[in-house]
Formats: structure tokens, C-alpha cells, sequence
């Protein structure tokens, strides 16, 4: 069933009219028809099915209030990635949103070969953050993350947080194997996760120094050196395992 995102509450057995954007997907791509159902999330995370009772001139929908699931991640995830090169970002946005991140931030690294440059952060964070909505409604969560930009790692750390992580190279090659682990096994539902990326350059060390100044804990994700747009799919997989398969909910 197809899902949407609504931006304010509703209430069971409400009569919606459409934003005009939903309908005409809802409508014109989808070729939904009178009595045809979607699902719809609220402001509030809760969830609705709507029932299509008319199409013009303004599609309206009649809300019923449904058990809402839980599939949100049990802390809330924030993926910090240095700019990378391309398209990148919107792979990483998407991929990520799927896999239950709650905020994204793109930030300027010191080794970022990618520039955001004046207005060009704007749209490219406008056009992420609606990848960002479509992925979460193709994934049927209930949070839509939202992508930012930052100019710099400070910025980044400037964000209260009860953990911080950063994905380090150097600790892969060095062998390191548990501090991942051991990080993620001492979370606690409701707790934020910030965890850091490298643009493909890497980290720099005075990025490392900033990073570990502000408490936060260098990582390795594996034995095995990830790509950029690799590294935070594999974090929130690895959070996914460790607190939604291995702990009962």
C-alpha cells in the first residue's frame, strides 16, 4: 500500500483534503481510483488509512486511525559525511533513510574534493531532503530524516549528542575490532548516535583531533577499508543488528 507523509495531526475518521503534491501522485501517477486506500503518517508519527471518497475537483480522504508499528530505529541515528564526489550524496540519502537514519548531515571536510558553494548547498540539500521523503515513504517509516549541510567538522560537533563515533581508517588497518561493538551494545532506547565519515580522501588528523577533543570514540567497521558512500550503510546495519535483532524490543 502506498504511504505519505501528512504535516499536521489528524484525527480518526477525519475528511483531508489532499496537499495538492500527494494527490496528483496519488492520483495521476498512481491511477488511484474512488474507494482506493494509501496510508498516511502524521506529524505526530501517527498512522492512518486513508480512503479516496473523492477526486475533484479536490481529492478527499476519510482517515481511520490503524495500530502504528514500530520501525524506527530504537536510538536516533545521525550520519555525518564528509562531501563526496558526484552523485554520491544522493545514493548515501537514500540508502541511509531505508536503513532507519534519523538526521543526515553533509559537511565540508578538510580533504573534500566536492565543493558546496554559495547557493549551491541550498538546492542540493532541498533536492536531498525529497529523496530523503520519498525513500522513507517507499520504506514505510514513519520519520522522514532530515539532511543538512554544515561547513565544517566543527559544526558537526557542535551538536549535542550522547554518543559520538568516527569511523576511522587507520583503526581498521590497525586491527581494532570491538570498540564498534562495545559502543553500540551500551546504547539505550531514546539515546542519539552521532557517527562521522570521511569524504574519499579520507580523515585528516586534525579532523581526528577535533573529533576525539569532543569524546568521541574512533572506530574501525571491519577488517576491511569501505568507500565513502559504503561506510554509514554499514554503521546502520550493524546498529540495526545489534539493537533490533539481537535485543527484543
Amino acid at each position: 500500500m502506498q504511504r505519505y507523509f501528512l504535516d499536521d495531526p489528524h484525527q480518526t475518521g477525519d475528511h483531508l483534503v489532499l496537499p495538492e503534491t500527494i494527490a496528483r501522485h496519488w492520483i495521476r501517477v498512481m491511477r488511484a481510483q474512488i474507494g482506493d486506500q494509501a496510508e498516511f503518517v502524521d506529524s505526530t508519527a501517527h498512522l492512518f488509512v486513508g480512503s479516496l471518497t473523492v477526486m475533484e475537483p479536490e481529492a478527499t480522504v476519510t482517515l481511520t486511525a490503524v495500530p502504528t508499528p514500530e520501525v524506527e530505529l530504537p536510538v536516533a541515528v545521525t550520519i555525518a559525511c564528509g562531501l563526496p564526489k558526484q552523485e554520491k550524496s544522493e545514493w548515501i540519502t537514500q540508502k541511509a533513510t531505508e536503513l532507519g537514519v534519523t538526521n543526515i548531515v553533509f559537511y565540508a571536510a578538510d580533504w573534500s574534493v566536492a565543493k558546496w558553494q554559495g547557493n549551491k548547498a541550498g538546492k542540493k540539500v532541498a533536492r536531498l531532503n525529497k529523496i530523503a521523503a520519498a525513500a522513507a515513504e517507499q520504506s514505510h517509516r514513519l520519520h522522514r530524516p532530515e539532511v543538512s549541510y554544515a561547513a565544517s567538522l566543527a559544526d558537526v560537533l557542535k551538536q549535542p549528542v550522547d554518543v559520538r563515533l568516527m569511523a576511522y581508517e587507520e583503526s581498521a588497518k590497525q586491527g581494532e575490532q570491538s570498540a564498534l561493538n562495545q559502543q553500540l551494545t551500551a546504547l539505550r532506547p531514546g539515546q542519539t548516535l552521532l557517527t562521522i565519515f570521511g569524504p574519499e580522501g579520507g580523515i585528516s588528523p586534525a579532523e581526528v583531533e577535533q573529533a576525539t577533543a569532543a569524546q568521541t570514540t574512533l572506530v574501525g567497521l571491519g577488517p576491511r577499508i569501505l568507500r565513502t558512500e559504503t561506510a554509514p550503510l554499514y554503521l546502520l546495519a550493524a546498529t540495526s543488528m545489534v539493537l533490533e535483532l539481537q535485543t527484543p524490543r
